[in-house]
């Protein structure tokens, strides 16, 4: 009955939209679409691909698949509607092969007055730091778990934000089994109490809960239908000092991630920063026990996760330190970072003409302390408690650790340089779900130079280099990139794998590429090979096949 309702809304809304898209071109300036706004972007996403043996690229059927999506909005007064359609012809490779043929996922109908927000349809929201509830879009990494229901937002006084959610959530073309409801609070203390206008400190106050119902099917256990979540959390912040926390808990909740033990789930995330002209320091810490939350209990690998479990760690962007990046890990684990960004003043012997910037960052996460509920029963054993954990006490195994030190300064009016060192220590079992590869030790050095032309040009230079004893060995890189600004680029790369054991191995990874922006329009061609990897966003991964072939990117806006 709920997903026949749904689908009568869905319709509506697509139909709605399509009605005033057709008329709104045809209504004179002075009539009722008056002050109408119009908006929306465009993405494909294409490659040609080669079958190439040596690096493991498959051969495809289809020689050439594409992704494509393109959003329409528009508003009108209090009224916003929009729809996203997209398209697979097949997904590429390295995207869950569900994302297959044509459709229209996400459309929605939002309309908002004194306060109130009503919206019908697909949304994305975000309760607190995510850690019960998150729904999100990351292209890069093939997610999108958009709510497909209704979501209200009432501003009842200044300072006060009420929310709540109910709705299922996007499965591919479709919408997964369970349904997921959500209430949170937010209250900006300083604004609700006339005492507190003024006052220096700043404080807010936040509080979720978050259930997903599931009917039990299993005919094995006896599973909970309903699963509650509750987080809390609170910030606080004057001049140049911010801290924040949140606390998370969660009914037991067996499912496939867990291997479908009975055990509650909880986390806790802290950050504090401090930061003045020419100094920063950032630090997080955070624990996790047993807080996946899907909203199948089946689900495996990006599927339908209700929560996101922020990231302790650096984001890396360079393609050799972004080799070996870390996933958070929903089972256990407790981490921490620390990074400290400073610039050393212009006009001395150490900062230069210029003065130089700084950043020194450490992260670590490790595996979290368990301990047999029973002599006789394993870690984990399913359809049991699973285990005991001591709260503040860090388990022995190290996840991945992450030191690096980059140096940012300009040389001359038309040069700048930058200089990075990152060792990295990287468990490739517990990351990548091997059982038998060695801890991953990597040295990595990066040099990135532009050189800033005439005529609003400019050429930049990049050479990086990977030492391990581990996985494939050492690894150089190069790169050089001429700009023609505002409209063209041109590059080329190379990625050699010259450590690996096996010679045949020794490939090297190339890749030209131009590129033509004018407007909101940017068309992109390149070719080359693509080594298998992982790419993370967040803290949350997706395994990269090889490949090798033609690449073409269009993107537009209006």
């Amino acid at each position: 009955m709920i997903r026949n309702k749904i689908n009568i809304l869905k319709n509506i809304i697509v139909l709605e939209l399509a009605f005033l898209l057709v008329i709104t071109p045809n209504l004179k300036s002075q009539e009722l679409l008056e002050g109408a706004r119009i908006w929306g972007n465009f993405e494909l996403n294409s490659q040609y691909y080669f079958s190439d043996t040596l690096i493991g690229a498959p051969e495809v059927p289809e020689k050439i698949l594409m992704n494509g999506f393109g959003n329409i909005n528009l508003s009108y007064k209090d009224l916003t509607i929009g729809m996203r359609y997209e398209s697979y012809q097949n997904a590429l490779l390295g995207y869950d092969r569900r994302y297959k043929g044509n459709g229209i996922p996400y459309r929605f109908a939002s309309f908002t007055r004194d306060n109130f927000e009503v919206t019908l349809g697909n949304f994305y929201e975000q309760f607190g730091n995510g850690m019960i509830f998150r729904s999100y879009e990351e292209r890069d990494l093939g997610i999108d778990n958009a709510m497909d229901g209704l979501r209200l937002v009432y501003r009842p006084l200044d300072g006060i934000t009420l929310r709540g959610i109910i709705g299922q959530q996007r499965l591919f073309f479709d919408t997964g089994p369970g349904i997921v409801r959500g209430f949170d609070t937010r209250i900006n203390l300083n604004s609700v109490f006339s005492s507190l206008e003024e006052n220096k400190n700043q404080w807010i106050v936040g509080g979720s809960v978050v259930s997903k119902y599931q009917p039990d099917r299993n005919p094995l256990y006896n599973l909970p239908e309903n699963v509650a979540a509750f987080a809390g959390n609170l910030s606080f912040a004057r001049g140049p000092v911010n801290i924040g926390s949140e606390y998370a808990y969660k009914i037991n909740d067996p499912s496939a991630e867990n291997n479908f033990i009975y055990k509650d789930g909880q986390a806790l995330h802290l950050t504090g920063s401090y930061a003045v002209r020419g100094f920063g320091l950032l630090l997080s810490a955070k624990r996790i026990d047993n807080m996946g939350f899907r909203s199948d209990r089946n689900a495996t690998g990006n599927d339908l996760n209700i929560n996101y479990l922020p990231p302790t760690t650096r984001q890396h962007f360079y393609s050799l330190s972004s080799m070996y990046p870390y996933a958070t890990q929903p089972t256990g684990e407790m981490g921490f970072m620390s990074e400290l960004t400073f610039r050393i003043p212009r006009e001395t012997t150490i900062g230069g003409q210029y003065g130089t910037n700084v950043t020194v960052n450490f992260s670590r996460a490790n595996s979290i302390h368990k301990e047999k509920i029973h002599d006789t029963i394993p870690v984990g054993q399913t359809g049991t408690d699973g285990y005991h954990s001591d709260f503040f006490r860090i388990g022995d195994e190290k996840y991945f650790q992450d030191f690096n030190i980059e140096i940012n300064r300009r040389l001359s009016p038309t040069l700048r340089g930058l200089i990075s060192y990152a060792y990295i220590n990287y468990n490739q079992n517990v990351i990548e779900g091997y059982i038998d590869k060695e801890m991953v030790n990597a040295h990595i050095v990066i040099f990135d130079v532009t050189h800033r032309l005439p005529e609003r040009r400019s050429l930049r230079w990049e050479l990086q280099h990977l030492y391990t004893k581990q996985d494939n060995q050492n690894w150089a890189m190069a790169m050089i990139e001429y700009t023609i600004s505002p409209n063209w680029f041109f590059a080329i790369s190379d990625q050699y794998n010259y450590g690996n054991e096996i010679e045949d191995l020794q490939i090297h990874y190339y890749t030209l590429s131009a590129g033509y922006s004018k407007g909101g329009n940017r068309f992109s061609l390149s070719y080359g090979k693509q080594r298998e990897g992982v790419v993370c966003v967040g803290g949350v991964c997706r395994k990269v096949p090889a490949s090798n072939g033609f690449m073409l990117n269009v993107t537009s806006s209006f």
